[in-house]
């Protein structure tokens, strides 16, 4: 009988695993498709090519913010259920993406979907966490993070492939199915039973529990090693994700002409950055989250300067150092605030994220601003001003570091 409930118990993790990993695919499908079809996009709605890079970034917007909700939601009422209804109604706000009439409508849409896509990614790891046993949340924790990597380079890919070959309806439509079909995937894996994590102070009242949420995030705040590093991830990513954007537009330009499922292309150059991922757990034991911080950043500089040669070998191995560059700061950003967040883990988690998500969305309109003026070698320019920033923050949480070292040598 005990056999029997080991097994059970087992099939119940392995469910948990692949749900997860397939919800996450489904939602970074549908939050980078876009980022795939802006010139689509822009011809369809009539808007300029730098303007439909809103789409993205009033998305993550709304998906920064979200997550600091969710958190607080699902360590109340459980994680199964957030889940499946941000996940149902993302299925059915696909359908609104279909019948959209101007940009205006559409981003209006792709707002409310920046609240839905928030769920997975906020409540994911705790789920994981919950209902794992501690020798298989490594495990899970990596699979989990390879199902990012891939649905975010699936949905740009087919983002492109459809803005080639179909309408903006048709292309919705088909969004739409491999969505409906994925969650109901994920509604049929995911375990219904659900352990539920021990609470303690069963009868505190609505007031203190909200007081003790927002003393959680605030406890964070105040720590300025952990602010440095919320800044660090989120202007990382502001540049990273924003200039695969904007190239895109340069390589369907003069001289290169590309398709627009070709310009998509380059988004497989994010596989260096899921290479360098897969090490950089070793490679954090060994150097230290600071020394590859500033690695990282260099590794970023080298790859954005390269693309000024403007040939297409030096836009992808300039592209190839950047993704790299990032990744490797994305995955010391987040091995440090889980080592130092000794209480409120979550929320340090959420907002990391939330900083994270939110660069994205600053990220489309401050590059913008260069695109408009000297195109490609303005979004160079700019983003050369976002990594001085990353070298500042970089130089300061240095200074903390030594600090604390020093008040523990000494004490």
């Amino acid at each position: 009988m005990r056999a029997v409930n080991e097994v059970d118990q087992s099939r119940s993790e392995l469910r948990l695993i692949w749900a997860l990993c397939l919800a996450s695919i489904v939602v970074y499908i549908n939050l980078y498709a876009v980022q795939g079809m802006l010139p689509s996009i822009a011809e369809h709605f009539d808007v300029t090519g730098a303007n439909a890079t809103l789409i993205l970034s009033v998305t993550s917007f709304s998906l920064a913010f979200s997550l600091l909700i969710y958190a607080v939601i699902s360590d109340r009422i459980g994680r199964l259920a957030p889940i499946m209804v941000s996940l149902w109604l993302l299925v059915a706000s696909n359908i609104l993406l279909i019948y959209a009439k101007d940009f205006d409508a559409l981003l209006m849409v792709r707002l409310l979907q920046g609240v839905l896509l928030a769920a997975v990614p906020a409540i994911a790891m705790a789920y994981f966490k919950d209902q794992l046993p501690a020798s298989f949340l490594l495990k899970a924790a990596a699979i989990y993070i390879m199902a990012n990597s891939l649905g975010g380079i699936g949905g740009r890919l087919m983002g492109g492939l459809l803005s080639q070959y179909c309408t903006w309806e048709q292309a919705m439509t088909v969004n739409f199915a491999v969505t409906l079909v994925g969650i109901s995937i994920v509604t049929y894996l995911l375990p219904r039973r659900e352990l539920k994590p021990e609470k303690t102070q069963t009868s505190i009242g609505v007031l203190a529990k909200i007081k003790q949420d927002v003393g959680g995030f605030i406890y964070h705040l105040t720590d300025n090693q952990m602010r440095l590093v919320y800044a660090i991830g989120g202007l990382a990513f502001m540049m990273m994700v924003n200039q695969f954007s904007f190239i895109q537009l340069h390589l369907m330009d003069e001289p290169y002409r590309f398709s627009r499922f070709a310009a998509t292309l380059i988004f497989l150059c994010y596989l260096s950055g899921t290479l360098t991922s897969y090490f950089s757990a070793k490679w954090v034991v060994k150097f230290g989250a600071l020394r590859l911080f500033k690695g990282a950043l260099l590794v970023m500089l080298v790859g954005t300067l390269l693309t000024l040669i403007d040939t297409l070998p030096a836009i992808i191995i300039g592209f190839l150092l950047t993704a790299s560059g990032f990744f490797l700061t994305h995955s010391c950003c987040n091995s440090f605030v889980a080592i130092r967040a000794s209480t409120h883990r979550a929320k340090a988690t959420s907002l990391y994220l939330c900083s994270y998500y939110l660069g994205a969305a600053l990220g489309g309109p401050y590059l913008m601003l260069f695109w408009h003026q000297l195109e490609w070698q303005g979004v160079v320019i700019g983003s050369c001003g976002l990594i001085t920033l990353l070298c500042v923050a970089i130089m300061r949480l240095t200074y903390h570091q030594s600090k604390t070292d020093d008040l523990a040598v000494r004490s």
